[in-house]
C-alpha cells in the first residue's frame, strides 16, 4: 500500500518513533519500511512532521496485522521525552518482573510497574530493584505493581530454583555463567560453590553428575532454605553438602577441592588469598569481580599476585559476563594452580 513518509538514519529510528508517535503522525495500520537511505514511517495524511526531522516522501508499506504492544513503554502515554528515559531493559525471575529505574523516574514507579505487568506473559509482581546490599547479600527491592511474596520459582537451564528476591542474593543474568562452568567440571572432580545464593552453580553441577562432591557454602539462611527447598525435589541431592556459616570460618579447615567457584564481585577481594588455599594442585578457581574497564587488562596480574605470585598461579581465560554501570563490567576470571 502507497503513503506518505518520513525518511531518517537507521540511528535515529527509536528517537523518531516515539516523536511521531507522541504528535500523533505515526500511522500505526501500516509497517515501518526501510530503503537503502534509511528507516521509512508511515505518517498520517493530514498531519505534518517538525521541519528538519527527516525527508517527507512517498512509499510502498505492508499492512500491519494487528498485534500486542512490542515494548512495555508503547503502554504508557507520556511525552516522547520522558519516555526516551525509561530503561529498555528488565530481569523476569519466575513470575516476578525487576527493574531498575533513575531517580527522576521513581516517582512514577507504579506506572512503570503497572505496564510491565500488562505487558510481561504471566507477570505476578513488579518491583524495583535498588540494588544488593550488606553481607548477606539482600536485594532491596520496592513492590511497583501486583501482589503476593517475593517468592518464585525459576527455571533456567532445565532446573526450577525456589528464590527470595528479598531475602537472598540470585542473578538471572547469569544462566550462561551457570552453564558454563557446569559444563568445565571433569568426572571425579570436587566442587566448592562458595558464597553460593540459592545454589545455581552447585545444583547446575550437581545435576549434570560428573562431580562426586559438591560443597554449598552461604551465611544467610534464607539463601540456604531455598537451595535445601530446590534440593528436595531432585534425586542427585545426595551429591550436595549444604553450609550455612561465615566464609571465613568456612576456609580454615577445609580440604582443598579441584574445582572452587567463588562469586562475591563487590567483596570478594577481601577474602582471595583464603580462598586461593581452597583449590587443590592443578586445580581451578571461578572468580568474580566488578571490574572498571580501563583496569581490565591489569587486573589478572593484580589478582594473581594476591592468590600467591605467578609461580604459583596462573590465568587460564578472563571474560565480561555483563556490564554492571555505565564504567564497569561483571568479569569472569579462570585461574588455574600449578601441580607444585
Amino acid at each position: 500500500m502507497k503513503g506518505r513518509a518520513l525518511r531518517v538514519p537507521r540511528s535515529r529510528g527509536e528517537e523518531t518513533r516515539l516523536l511521531l508517535r507522541g504528535l500523533g503522525c505515526l500511522r500505526t495500520d501500516l509497517e515501518v519500511g526501510e530503503d537503502a537511505q534509511g528507516l521509512l514511517f508511515p505518517i498520517v495524511g493530514d498531519r505534518t512532521p517538525p521541519e528538519g526531522l527527516g525527508e517527507v516522501t512517498e512509499a510502498e508499506f505492508v499492512v500491519s496485522v494487528p498485534r500486542g504492544p512490542q515494548d512495555y513503554r508503547d503502554l504508557l502515554e507520556w511525552p516522547p521525552s520522558e519516555l526516551a528515559h525509561l530503561p529498555r531493559s528488565f530481569d523476569v525471575v519466575g513470575d516476578i518482573v525487576l527493574i531498575r529505574l533513575p531517580t527522576e523516574l521513581e516517582a512514577q514507579g507504579p506506572q512503570i510497574g503497572a505496564a510491565l505487568l500488562k505487558f510481561v506473559p504471566g507477570a505476578r509482581l513488579v518491583g524495583q530493584d535498588r540494588g544488593v546490599l550488606g553481607p548477606e547479600r539482600r536485594r532491596q527491592v520496592v513492590r511497583l505493581a501486583g501482589s503476593g511474596p517475593w517468592t518464585t520459582r525459576h527455571r533456567e537451564n532445565n532446573l526450577a530454583l525456589d528464590v527470595d528476591l528479598e531475602g537472598a542474593y540470585f542473578s538471572p543474568r547469569l544462566a550462561r555463567e551457570h552453564a558454563r562452568v557446569a559444563a568445565e567440571i571433569r568426572p571425579g572432580d570436587r566442587v566448592y560453590d562458595l558464597c553460593c545464593g540459592v545454589g545455581p552453580f552447585a545444583l547446575t553441577i550437581a545435576r549434570d553428575g560428573r562431580a562426586v562432591e559438591v560443597v554449598g557454602i552461604d551465611a544467610n539462611p534464607v539463601a540456604i532454605q531455598c537451595l535445601r527447598a530446590t534440593l528436595a525435589r531432585h534425586r542427585f541431592r545426595t551429591r550436595v553438602e549444604v553450609v550455612e556459616d561465615q566464609l571465613d570460618h568456612f576456609v580454615v579447615d577445609r580440604a582443598p577441592f579441584e574445582r572452587v567457584v567463588f562469586n562475591l564481585p563487590l567483596e570478594g577481594i577481601k577474602y582471595l588469598a583464603s580462598v586461593g588455599k581452597l583449590v587443590s594442585r592443578a586445580g581451578r578457581l571461578f572468580y568474580y569481580e566488578v571490574v572498571e574497564r580501563d583496569a581490565v587488562s591489569r587486573r589478572p596480574g593484580e589478582l594473581i599476585d594476591r592468590l600467591g605470585g605467578s609461580s604459583e598461579w596462573a590465568l587460564g581465560e578472563s571474560r565480561t559476563v555483563h556490564p554492571y554501570s555505565p564504567t564497569a563490567d561483571l568479569v569472569a576470571f579462570t585461574f588455574e594452580r600449578s601441580r607444585g
